[in-house]
């Protein structure tokens, strides 16, 4: 089943962002996501099955509430 994944989370990936960020605004959902780093502000295009894959943590944007 997919993660619930919303404009706005901010989401945790295994793997860091070369500046060293690992935390990611979610920008723009669908079969593809615009995901922008919160360290250095690039935005990256990356599928849904490997966002999927590497996302360890998913903090929601109106409650703050975080899911693993």
């Amino acid at each position: 089943m997919p993660l619930k994944l919303n404009v706005g989370d901010i989401v945790v990936l295994k793997k860091s962002h070369p500046c060293g960020g690992n935390e990611f605004e979610i920008k723009r959902v669908g079969m593809d996501f615009r995901i922008k780093c919160i360290k250095c502000g690039k935005e990256l295009w990356i599928d849904r099955v490997n966002l999927e894959k590497r996302v360890r943590k998913v903090m929601q944007a109106e409650g703050g509430e975080e899911k693993a």
